[in-house]
C-alpha cells in the first residue's frame, strides 16, 4: 500500500458552474456513478462544464501555444478544487458532422481495415489499400527534378502516379448536383428586362451588367444563339473591357456554383437556401451508381463481394460474411474487423450500413458509434462521461447498453452517466441527485448513495424511481382514419396500415425497426400535418426562447406603448443594443495564434442594453430583467393578475411551462439548451399552429420521471381539443397512455420493417406477442 493508492476518488468542492450552488462531492474512480435529477437541475453543469471541461482544459494546456491556437477556447470551471482527474473523454448526443465524404465506415475505421482486406485479397488485385478509397483521386504528372549528385545538380525526369478509388464523376460524393435552369432565368425577357430570378441578380447591378460585355442585354435569352447560350450560361473565367473598365466575365453557372453551391447550406441567408434548395437538384451518380468508387474498386472482388456490396451489406450480414472467409494469411485483420463490427452488432446498430452518411445517424445512433470507437481501446483509467445513452433505444436494447456501460467500467475505467431513465440507474455504483428543483431552484446534491437508499430518499426521483404506470380502463373512440398503403422506404416491406385519427397513438418498435421511415416518410409531408422533430434548432448565440417563440415581438410593443418610444429600442440585435458590445452582453478578444478570451462587457454588465433604454420599465422591471426571468416567473409577470398583464405574451410561456420548460430563462442563448429542451422548445412553438394532427418523435427526450406526468397530460390535452397526436416512443408510461398502438418490428433493419401489432396497449399487454409487448408487460406488472 503507498500513498499513491490514496487517490480513488474525484473531489469537488464549491461548483458553481451556471446554476450549481456551491457543490461539493466526492466520486469514486473505477466505478460507474448515475448523475440524477429534473431537466435544468444542474446535472450537466456538474458533469460536463464542471469535470470533464477542466480535464480536457488541463490536457489542452500541455499542448504547444501553436497547437493551441487551433483548439476552441475553454475557461477554467468556477470551482474551488478539482482533484483526482483523470483524462475525460465525453460521448455526447451532438450529431456527427453532416461532411458528405463522413459515412458510418470511414468515422469508426472500418472502411480502413476493409480497404487492407480487398488489397490483400481483392481479384484482380488492383492496387494498395488507397486503391479502394473514395476520398483518394487517381492522379498522375510528368516533371523535372534537380537531385544533387557529386557536387553538381542534374535534372532528371521523374514520372508521378496515384490509384485512388475516388469515382471521378462525382468526386466520390455519390450523388451529382444539377441546376435547373428554368429556376435560374425567365428567357421570355431580357437581361435587361430583368429576365435572370436569382437572388441579388437585379437589371440594373453590376453582377447583370457584365454580361452585356460578351451577349445583347435588349434581346430574349431563348433568341440567344448557340454560341451566345454557350458564352451566357458556361463560359471559362476572361478578360473582358466593359464601360473603359477591365473586367473579369464568368458563365451563369459557374459563377452560381462558385458563389452559392460551394458553402454551406444552412449558414446561408434564409431567401438564398431557399432559391438554392428550389434551384439545385441531386442524383445518384450515374457513372459509380451512388458507391462513390471508381470502376476499378467496384471490379475487384473476394468471393464474388466487391468493397461497395461489403459497403452497403446491414451490418449483421456483413459479420456472417466476415466471419465465413477462410484466408489464415489475414487472421490478424479479419479477427480485429469482425470484432469491430460485432460491436456495432451489439449496441443495437446491426441495422446500419457502412455506407451510410454520419450526418443522417440520430442523435442516440451518433452516440453510439462514438461508443463502438471506446470498446476495443487499450485506455484504462479513463474517465467516460455519457449524457443520456439510453436516448432513442427501445427497453430490449436499454439492457444491452448497460451491459456496455458495465464492460468499460470493468476494464479499470470511471464512467460517469447523466441519465433519466431506470433501468440504467439501477445498474450504477453511486448515485448523486441534484436538485431540488430546476433552474434556479436547482443546483444542490440532494442525494448521494447506493440506488436502495435513493428509492427511500425524499427526493424527486426517489419518490418516482419505482413508478409503474397503469393501463387506461377505456381508451377513446377514433374520429377516422389516416391511411398509409405500399409503404416501402428504406427497410418498410410493403406496409399498409391506418392510423387512427382523434386519439393519441404510440408508433413503437426496436431502433431501427423502420418506425420514422413510416412516420415521417408517409405522414409528416401531409396537409395539416406538424411535426416536430430532432434536428437541431437554427439559431446564433444571440437566439433565446423569447426570439425563437416570437415572445419578444408582443413584449417589445408593450414596452413601447407604455414609454411612448420605438420598439426597436429593446431589441438587442437594434437600435437598443449597447454600442460597445453590439448587444451580445461579451467582448471577444482575438490573441492571435492564443485561444480567443470571452469577457463580460464592462459598458453594460453583460445586460446587452444601452443604460437609456433600461430606464424604461414596464410592471417595475426594465428589458433586461424582464429577459432573465424564468418561463415560470413570467407567467406570474404576464398573467392575468400579474404586474405587467399581457394576454399574447402570458398565451406564449403559458405553452412554455406546458412542456416542462418553466426553469429556462426568456433571454437564454439557444446554443444552452440540451437537445430535449430543444426540441420541447419546438413544440411548443408548434402547438401555436392550425396543424390538426401531430407528429411528436421521442418528446419524453431529456425528462426527468416527474416531467412525464406533465407531458402526457399536455398530450391528453391536446387530443381533448379535437387534435390527433402520433407519438414515436420508447418509453413504457406513453405507451401504457397511448389509446392505440403500432408496434414495428419484429427486429431492426431488413429484419425489421412490418407492422407486428396493431391495437390497444391492453391487447398489447395480454397479448406479449412482440418484444414491446414483454417489456411494456413487465413494466405495468401485468
Amino acid at each position: 500500500m503507498t500513498r499513491a493508492d490514496d487517490h480513488d476518488v474525484i473531489r469537488v468542492r464549491g461548483a458553481r458552474e451556471n446554476n450549481l450552488r456551491d457543490v461539493s462531492v466526492d466520486l469514486p474512480k473505477r466505478r460507474l456513478t448515475v448523475f440524477t435529477g429534473v431537466s435544468g437541475s444542474g446535472k450537466s453543469s456538474l458533469v460536463f462544464d464542471t469535470i470533464a471541461a477542466e480535464s480536457q482544459r488541463m490536457i489542452n494546456e500541455t499542448y504547444p501555444a501553436f497547437v493551441q491556437g487551433f483548439m476552441g477556447a475553454m475557461a477554467r470551471p468556477d470551482v474551488d478544487l478539482l482533484e483526482g482527474l483523470t483524462t475525460a473523454i465525453i460521448v455526447d448526443q451532438e450529431r456527427m458532422g453532416a461532411n458528405s465524404r463522413s459515412t458510418v465506415g470511414t468515422v469508426t475505421d472500418a472502411n480502413a481495415l476493409l480497404r487492407i482486406l480487398f488489397s490483400r485479397l481483392g481479384v484482380p488485385h488492383v492496387g494498395s489499400p488507397q486503391a479502394f478509397s473514395f476520398n483518394v483521386p487517381s492522379a498522375t504528372g510528368v516533371g523535372s527534378v534537380k537531385v544533387a549528385k557529386g557536387g553538381a545538380s542534374l535534372a532528371t525526369k521523374r514520372e508521378y502516379s496515384q490509384l485512388g478509388g475516388m469515382c471521378p464523376r462525382c468526386e466520390g460524393m455519390g450523388a451529382v448536383s444539377d441546376l435547373d435552369l428554368a429556376q435560374l432565368f425567365d428567357e421570355t425577357k431580357s437581361l435587361a428586362d430583368g429576365a435572370l430570378t436569382i437572388p441579388g441578380y437585379t437589371a440594373d447591378g453590376w453582377y447583370v451588367k457584365i454580361f452585356g460585355a460578351v451577349v445583347p442585354m435588349d434581346v430574349p435569352i431563348k433568341d440567344f444563339t448557340k454560341k451566345q447560350r454557350e458564352l451566357f450560361l458556361y463560359s471559362a473565367p476572361t478578360k473582358v473591357k466593359y464601360e473603359s473598365m477591365n473586367m473579369t466575365y464568368e458563365g451563369l453557372i459557374p459563377k452560381i456554383q462558385k458563389s452559392m453551391l460551394n458553402k454551406d447550406v444552412d449558414a446561408m441567408q434564409p431567401h438564398i437556401r431557399a432559391f438554392v434548395e428550389r434551384a439545385v437538384t441531386f442524383q445518384t451518380c450515374p457513372e459509380c451508381g451512388g458507391t462513390r468508387l471508381a470502376e476499378h474498386a467496384r471490379a475487384s472482388r473476394i468471393e464474388g463481394v466487391s468493397i461497395a456490396d461489403a459497403c452497403a451489406m446491414q451490418i449483421t450480414d456483413l459479420v456472417q460474411w466476415v466471419n465465413g472467409l477462410d484466408a489464415p494469411e489475414v487472421g490478424p485483420l479479419l479477427a480485429n474487423l469482425a470484432q469491430l463490427l460485432e460491436s456495432f452488432v451489439e449496441i443495437g446498430l446491426g441495422y446500419l450500413s457502412l455506407d451510410r452518411p454520419s450526418g443522417t445517424l440520430s442523435g442516440g445512433e451518433s452516440q453510439r458509434t462514438k461508443m463502438i470507437r471506446h470498446l476495443g481501446s487499450a485506455l484504462t483509467d479513463v474517465t467516460y462521461v455519457f449524457d443520456e445513452p439510453t436516448i432513442g433505444l427501445h427497453p430490449h436494447d436499454i439492457q444491452r447498453m448497460n451491459s456496455l456501460l458495465l464492460r468499460l467500467r470493468d476494464k479499470g475505467n470511471t464512467v460517469l452517466v447523466v441519465e433519466h431513465k431506470p433501468e440504467t440507474i439501477a445498474i450504477a455504483d453511486h448515485i448523486v441527485d441534484l436538485g431540488p428543483g430546476a433552474g434556479s431552484g436547482g443546483g444542490e446534491v440532494v442525494f448521494e448513495g447506493t440506488v436502495e437508499a435513493l428509492a427511500d430518499a425524499d427526493t424527486l426521483t426517489g419518490t418516482h424511481l419505482n413508478d409503474k404506470a397503469r393501463l387506461k380502463d377505456e381508451v377513446r373512440e377514433p374520429s377516422g382514419r389516416l391511411s398509409i398503403t405500399g409503404a416501402s422506404e428504406h427497410n418498410l416491406r410493403n406496409v399498409s396500415v391506418d392510423i387512427p385519427l382523434g386519439v393519441l397513438v404510440a408508433v413503437t418498435g426496436v431502433a431501427g425497426s423502420g418506425k420514422s421511415s413510416l412516420i415521417h416518410g408517409y405522414v409528416a409531408g401531409r396537409d395539416g400535418v406538424v411535426a416536430v422533430d430532432q434536428s437541431a434548432i437554427r439559431g446564433s448565440r444571440r437566439s433565446s426562447p423569447a426570439t425563437y417563440t416570437g415572445l419578444l415581438e408582443p413584449i417589445r410593443k408593450e414596452f413601447a406603448r407604455v414609454n411612448g418610444v420605438k420598439p426597436a429600442l429593446f431589441s438587442a440585435n437594434s437600435e437598443g443594443a449597447c454600442p460597445v458590445c453590439n448587444g451580445a452582453g461579451v467582448i471577444f478578444t482575438e490573441l492571435g495564434f492564443l485561444e480567443t478570451f470571452e469577457s463580460v462587457c464592462e459598458a453594460c454588465e453583460g445586460r446587452r442594453f444601452q443604460a437609456e433604454v433600461l430606464e424604461f420599465k414596464v410592471g417595475g422591471l426594465n428589458i433586461a430583467d424582464v429577459l432573465d426571468l424564468s418561463v415560470r416567473a413570467a407567467a406570474e409577470f404576464f398573467g392575468p393578475d400579474g404586474p405587467a398583464r399581457l394576454p399574447p405574451a402570458y398565451a406564449i410561456v403559458a405553452r412554455l411551462g406546458d412542456v416542462g420548460l418553466d426553469y429556462v430563462k426568456l433571454g437564454q442563448p439557444l446554443t444552452t439548451l440540451s437537445g430535449g429542451e430543444r426540441q420541447r422548445l419546438k413544440l411548443a412553438v408548434s402547438m401555436a399552429g392550425k396543424g390538426d394532427v401531430y407528429v411528436l418523435d421521442e418528446p419524453t427526450s431529456g425528462l426527468h420521471l416527474a416531467d412525464v406526468e406533465r407531458l402526457l397530460g399536455l398530450l391528453d390535452r391536446l387530443v381533448d381539443s379535437g387534435k390527433s397526436v402520433i407519438v414515436i416512443e420508447h418509453h413504457q408510461a406513453v405507451m401504457a397512455h397511448a389509446d392505440w398502438i403500432i408496434d414495428l418490428g419484429p427486429g431492426a433493419g431488413h429484419d425489421g420493417g412490418l407492422v407486428v401489432f396493431e391495437g390497444t396497449p391492453a391487447e398489447l399487454v395480454a397479448g406479449k406477442s412482440t418484444l414491446t409487448g414483454e417489456h411494456l408487460a413487465s413494466y405495468v406488472g401485468a
